[in-house]
């Protein structure tokens, strides 16, 4: 192994620890929103539409300046992004640790959403370093970090709460996120900026990334399936606790156990799928998405915790080849002095499917009823199932163009 492999293996292991803490951090109050909002007012149109708020608020700033900060990463370096990511988080979670009022709180969720958006810059980082050929195990790699991050968190924040007050929660994960920045202005190198390729005196000017098919429909697929996921996100604590009757530690144990499935198997799915093409990987992943229908069906349907608690389990199995696989082929899809903006873009998708899927969960639970709430999620892995299926054929035909014509 050369120097050159060590040293980028060395910052890849760096990012995957930072990148736990950081998002670990957002998670320890992540399911406990909704509880602390609840005492904080008696009215009920307040309160829902504060637990919907308090979630979309992030989303919405992320979705509103993702694709504008991966164009100044892919200007002033993606380390720099790193940093002002993670500076924002610091600031927003010392405010929230004293904010005591509900609009306060939405508008500091907004702004922390708005001047962070740490992940697309890191996985812009990561890019940078690593060999075109190992993507999918990089995407794979850093969103284990996320989501081992999901389920320390939410177990911590969850013993916090029982043991405190919400105010520890955020005050803690500030100084986390103060100690990831100077980590990440410590330890990690800045990395060369890629150059624009040049026609003659000229730079090559290629048209831009929403023109091309397979772009749009992988950030279709991507959108529909993270929408799906976050249906459950803002009714999540008040289902569990109704449902099942149990403590504020089995509601983040089950809430991090769709984490402990991602991290259980994301490695392995970047394996599996890689090295296939695109027709081939769109539909394996038809498969992946139909597993899921049936395993949020069940979640839905059984009144037993561990039955639930095991769906989850098996529902981050299947999430695990899902993102990462996705990410990698969308990544194939844009030279390197593009990643950010596209990497961007594709966190500006994700932010829009997350608050059209909270929003939707949110509704739905009010309407028909929280009971109902996993049936809503099978019928929008369908449609996404459908979309796949779609895309795959496309695909299939613009790769094997004779083969369809029988020429």
């Amino acid at each position: 192994m050369t120097a050159d492999v060590i040293g980028a293996n060395r910052k890849i292991h760096l990012l995957f620890a930072l990148q736990l803490v950081s998002m670990g951090t957002m998670e320890m109050s992540g399911p406990f929103w909704p509880v602390h909002l609840r005492s904080l007012t008696s009215s009920d149109d307040l309160f829902t539409f504060a637990s919907i708020g308090v979630y979309v608020g992030p989303m919405l700033g992320i979705m509103l300046t993702s694709t504008f900060w991966g164009r100044m990463g892919d200007r002033f370096g993606h380390r720099a992004m790193m940093m002002r990511a993670l500076f924002g988080l610091a600031v927003t979670q010392f405010a929230l640790a004293y904010a005591g009022d509900v609009f306060s709180i939405l508008i500091l969720r907004f702004l922390q959403g708005a001047c962070a958006g740490y992940i697309a810059p890191a996985q812009a980082y990561g890019v940078s370093i690593e060999s075109p050929a190992r993507r999918a195990k990089l995407f794979a790699y850093l969103q284990v970090s996320t989501n081992v991050g999901s389920l320390g968190g939410a177990l911590i924040g969850g013993v916090i709460l029982d043991l405190a007050s919400f105010f520890w929660i955020n005050f803690s994960a500030a100084i986390l996120c103060v100690f990831c920045m100077i980590s990440v202005w410590v330890l990690l190198p800045t990395v060369a900026i890629p150059e624009r390729p040049m026609t003659g005196d000229i730079p090559d000017t290629k048209p831009s990334i929403l023109r091309s098919p397979q772009v749009i429909s992988l950030l279709m697929i991507i959108g529909v399936l993270l929408l799906g996921r976050m249906v459950t996100q803002s009714p999540f604590s008040i289902y569990v606790l109704s449902t099942f009757d149990v403590g504020n530690w089995v509601v983040g144990l089950c809430y991090g156990l769709l984490a402990m499935g991602f991290v259980a198997t994301a490695s392995l799915w970047a394996r599996y799928f890689e090295g296939r093409a695109a027709w081939d990987v769109l539909g394996r992943m038809c498969l992946v998405i139909a597993g899921c229908i049936v395993v949020t069906v069940t979640a839905g349907l059984t009144g037993s915790v561990i039955v639930f608690a095991a769906m989850y389990l098996l529902w981050g199995m299947l999430l695990g080849a899902t993102t990462p696989v996705l990410t990698a082929l969308l990544s194939r899809s844009a030279d390197d002095h593009r990643q950010g903006h596209l990497l961007g873009l594709a966190q500006g998708t994700a932010q829009f499917s997350s608050i059209a899927g909270i929003a939707l969960g949110g509704w739905f639970a009010q309407g028909s009823g929280l009971s109902n709430i996993y049936f809503l999620v099978g019928f929008v892995y369908f449609v996404g199932l459908v979309l796949t299926a779609i895309t795959r054929a496309n695909t299939f035909r613009s790769a094997n163009p004779t083969d369809v014509s029988g020429e």
